[in-house]
């Protein structure tokens, strides 16, 4: 029986979660949750279906402490990583955005592992999460969960090359993006997932963020991460090893058996997602990915070789544009553009490494303000 806290129950990462321990409830105990205020009806249902003892919000716990009297209740901004720190044999971080680094953190400080969903984690404050070492960091992301299995088929010295795989997202053949709306871009081929995380797939920020991830997870150079596109997401990445042969991972585009592989790994978890139909015939395509129209994946890694200061003003700009799309206040173009030109502004003051959570904070916070002048100059 494994101890499960779970950060961002509420989203679909934290949903799916619960279900596959719903599914196995002789294999997992959930002992804590955590949830931002916008669905605590939501929360107040899984706390009482799985008898979870401590729950967190990071607003007002007034409607939790009514509802839940018997359960522990934490609120505020710190909620997430004071559950996040509970006794656990696994962490599931599934909080979007930065604000998800502080948490693995926390997790990590306390000795716990950590099932990672929340790539903003890395992206912003990689080099202070590995400095706990890669043991105990296990990816949620199925890219990077696919990784993580097919690297178990040789020795690190031995890689080439992670490759990557992408959808292609809804503008994969789509030449003009210029009147492109938010419904257009919400209209993911493939994905069911936040209206963030999709925006970055449409943009193909994700898989330059993606990139980043690999870059911390598995200690390999950006020159030796690649992506292809990839439109039927079957294969969920690739590893490349010296003598030629390259191992990928395939499974149908189901994120229940990444969560599931994370939750129990080293064992798997029987029947976590349905397997692929071998009796039916089918065809995979892999292309390359056009950077004229696609140009997120080439800024990202000019990033990561400036070092982590650098990936941190990315994410942040880009969370600052997202939401400006979101609301209808910028073109899609406008995206990309408005990242590239924050890096560009910061590029000489930025320190290349950071040292500790609140280096991370500072260097956000001056991403977010000079994106945000940006725009409102645009």
């Amino acid at each position: 029986m494994r101890d499960v806290v779970i950060l961002g129950s509420t989203g679909s990462i934290g949903t799916q979660a619960l279900e596959v321990i719903s599914q196995n409830p002789d294999k997992f105990r959930v002992v804590g949750l955590s949830a931002g205020e916008n669905n605590l009806n939501l929360l107040i249902e899984q706390v009482r279906k799985f008898d979870v003892p401590v729950v967190g919000t990071s607003g007002d716990s007034t409607a939790l402490k009514e509802a839940l009297p018997k359960c522990t209740v934490i609120d505020g901004p710190s909620a997430a990583r004071e559950i996040a720190a509970l006794q656990a044999d696994v962490v599931l971080n599934a909080i979007t955005g930065s604000i998800g680094l502080g948490p693995t953190l926390s997790a990590l400080e306390a000795g716990n592992k950590v099932a990672l969903a929340n790539k903003e984690s890395l992206v912003a404050g990689g080099d202070l999460v590995m400095a706990h070492g890669r043991d105990r960091i296990i990816p949620v992301d199925s890219e990077h969960s696919a990784l993580f299995q097919a690297m178990r088929s040789g020795r690190d010295q031995d890689v080439a090359k992670l490759i990557l795989t992408a959808s292609g997202g809804p503008f994969r053949n789509q030449k003009d993006l210029s009147k492109v709306t938010v419904n257009d871009a919400l209209a993911h081929p493939t994905w069911s997932m936040g209206p963030v995380v999709t925006i970055n797939s449409a943009t193909l920020v994700n898989k330059g963020l993606e990139i980043m991830e690999a870059h911390y997870l598995f200690g390999i150079p950006y020159s030796k991460i690649d992506a292809v596109i990839h439109p039927q997401s079957i294969v969920h990445s690739m590893v490349e090893f010296v003598d030629g042969s390259t191992i990928a991972q395939a499974s149908p585009p189901n994120m229940k058996g990444p969560i599931a592989y994370a939750l129990s790994y080293p064992e798997r978890v029987s029947g976590a997602m349905p397997s692929l139909n071998w009796n039916k015939a089918q065809s995979w395509e892999f292309e390359p990915i056009d950077e004229e129209r696609f140009p997120a994946v080439a800024l990202a890694r000019r990033c990561g070789a400036l070092g982590g200061s650098f990936t941190a003003i990315f994410n942040a700009a880009n969370e600052v544009v997202v939401d400006a799309f979101l609301n209808e206040r910028i073109p899609f173009t406008a995206i990309v553009d408005t990242i590239e030109r924050t890096v560009a502004k910061l590029n000489s003051g930025a320190p290349e490494k950071l040292r500790d959570l609140a280096d991370v904070t500072a260097i956000e916070n001056d991403a977010r303000r000079v994106a945000t002048e940006l725009l409102t100059q645009k």
